[in-house]
């Protein structure tokens, strides 16, 4: 496989992002290979060199520098193109990275030989398309969260499915999450873990001022809008960014996004050991 271009996404505080990102240059000026980050990333990590206009979206990979974190960055940079993601991972035990700090060229090269010789396979993530009122804010991996806007308050959110009203929420918020988003913010919210191999969408009550306090596991088909009620505002974001403030009236609609997130794999993806790892479960 010829490789002409990667973009790099890394974090902007760890040394070791910059660390590797420099090796990545190397590897990359070796081999004729063009290396180049979103200019605003290149500002915050100190890598002016590889600062340019040129779109993410133009690479034939993208290498993400960082935890999961850097890793939904990549993924909102992208903006829905299908331009494969690796990850190496600087943090803690990620659930999104693939490799160590320490196998990155390994797996640049494993990557230049080509997913057609066998080395990897793309690992495709559902994400959600969400719209606020009509108009559409953006795609969101882990998940899209509509929650109270003043702290001490409720807000009160009417939660419809294929249009049709479900319940009135009087709650702290709302979580809309995919599979991916099932171990984020869902998860401590009391949600169940589902399998990223599978395809639902998840909505989550965060804080429940009512009996109801489950979380619904919907058909990717079912069609979630969340509308705010009353005179208390709520905010909305995807994937931790926020966008905006809600009053009354102002409508949320999710949906799963035809676009997927590709995530490198050089081999079988061992999401439930990642799992069992990161609660410290034992075999016995």
């Amino acid at each position: 496989m010829t490789i002409e271009g990667i973009a790099l996404v890394a974090h902007h505080e760890r040394d070791s992002a910059r660390l590797l990102a420099l090796e990545a240059s190397q590897w990359c000026a070796s081999r004729g290979v063009a290396l180049w980050m979103d200019a605003d990333d290149a500002v915050a990590t100190d890598l002016h060199q590889l600062a340019s206009n040129r779109p993410i979206a133009e690479a034939d990979l993208v290498l993400s520098l960082g935890g999961d974190g850097t890793m939904l960055r990549s993924v909102r940079l992208l903006d829905g193109a299908a331009v494969p993601l690796l990850g190496v991972n600087l943090g803690a035990l990620g659930y999104l990275t693939e490799v160590e700090y320490d196998d990155m060229a390994d797996a640049l090269q494993r990557f230049a030989a080509g997913a057609e010789r066998g080395h990897w396979a793309l690992d495709q993530r559902m994400m959600l398309d969400v719209n606020v009122n009509g108009r559409h804010v953006g795609r969101a991996l882990n998940e899209a969260v509509i929650e109270k806007g003043l702290t001490g308050h409720t807000v009160r959110l009417l939660a419809r499915i294929d249009g049709e009203p479900f319940t009135y929420y009087a709650a702290d918020g709302l979580i809309v999450a995919t599979p991916t988003g099932s171990t984020a913010y869902s998860l401590s919210a009391r949600g169940p873990i589902v399998s990223p191999r599978h395809r639902a969408v998840l909505l989550t009550p965060v804080s429940p001022h009512m009996l109801f306090d489950r979380s619904l596991v919907l058909d990717p088909s079912e069609v979630i809008e969340i509308e705010v009620s009353g005179h208390r505002s709520a905010q909305v974001s995807l994937d931790g960014q926020p966008f905006g403030t809600l009053h009354d009236g102002d409508v949320v609609r999710c949906t799963p996004a035809a676009e997927t997130a590709n995530f490198v794999r050089f081999g079988a993806y061992k999401y439930h050991q990642i799992l069992k790892a990161k609660f410290g479960l034992t075999d016995r």
